[in-house]
């Protein structure tokens, strides 16, 4: 069944990757995987409501940045370098950087100046985070902040190589371009909690077959995880698509729209809904000095 489903999907996996590869918004991740005792990577591409998955044998740069050569829209990435070659506007992903932060303090509790690093760059970034909570992703409500990032850049000390913050430091200024493009932007997140997602949805599915796949396999199980997660992503149930024999899940959930709700009954269970990963959970934020009470992580 399951080859045969993939065969059925693979043209709606093929939209789907070139859909996400044209917007105006993309996230991307990438995690390891076993295949029959040789090692590969599983990309994840989303939007705020689609997702798209593909193998590749190594972690090195080339496919995805030829998948994005002519990609115009903002990417949202981790700091992994191979992102950098793309050219387009970019957003690096806030949280990842503030866990890093409050590794650094844990690893030098007594750090004194780490420990100011941490409060000034916390003392940035928490009012941001909650005029997004309370007005949203709107350029026109976060541009304001513009002047307290550069007096926070200057502030930087330029030799703080052999400091603990060092590293930190340099992060900052490498990627001065990229940490704060967000705020130029309408509904762009400040982190890249839906890649995420959808790379623990694999992470689940790798738990399940244990390396056991080919690359064959693996490939059919991308196919329909990209289907799956898509139509969760768009609040619709995975059966009731497979069910529909649609094959373009956009056209399925806009159908499902306009059936009177005694015809749709109880099929479309509660989920996230459109656009709704775009908000995570309190619990989604990490602890430490930086902790940003009462955000919303995902927004």
């Amino acid at each position: 069944m399951k080859p045969a489903a993939a065969q059925l999907y693979a043209i709606t996996h093929d939209r789907l990757m070139k859909k996400l590869c044209s917007g105006h918004l993309l996230h991307v991740d990438e995690t390891s995987i076993s295949v029959r005792g040789f090692s590969g990577y599983v990309w994840a591409l989303t939007s705020m409501d689609e997702v798209a998955y593909f193998f590749t044998p190594t972690r090195e740069g080339n496919t995805i940045q030829e998948l994005l050569k002519n990609f115009s829209g903002v990417l949202v990435s981790d700091f992994y370098a191979a992102y950098d070659a793309i050219d387009c506007p970019q957003q690096k992903c806030l949280i990842h950087f503030i866990r890093d932060v409050n590794t650094a303090i844990l690893e030098h509790p007594f750090d004194e100046g780490l420990r100011q690093f941490a409060r000034n760059f916390a003392g940035v970034v928490k009012p941001i985070i909650e005029t997004v909570d309370r007005r949203g992703l709107k350029k026109r409500f976060l541009s304001k902040f513009r002047n307290s990032i550069d007096r926070f850049y200057k502030g930087l000390v330029d030799d703080a190589a052999g400091q603990a913050a060092g590293k930190l430091v340099d992060r900052l200024q490498k990627n001065r371009n990229k940490m704060f493009t967000f705020l130029d932007f309408d509904d762009v997140p400040w982190n890249n909690n839906n890649a995420e997602h959808a790379i623990k949805a694999f992470a689940r599915l790798r738990d399940v077959i244990a390396g056991s796949s080919s690359k064959k396999g693996v490939d059919e199980y991308l196919t329909l995880l990209t289907v799956a997660q898509t139509c969760e992503y768009q609040g619709i149930d995975f059966l009731d698509f497979l069910r529909s024999r649609e094959i373009d899940v956009e056209l399925f959930s806009w159908r499902r729209r306009r059936l009177p709700k005694r015809e749709i009954g109880n099929s479309l269970r509660p989920g996230l809904g459109k656009g709704s990963l775009a908000v995570g959970s309190d619990n989604d934020l990490p602890v430490g000095l930086l902790d940003i009470a009462g955000a919303k992580a995902g927004q």
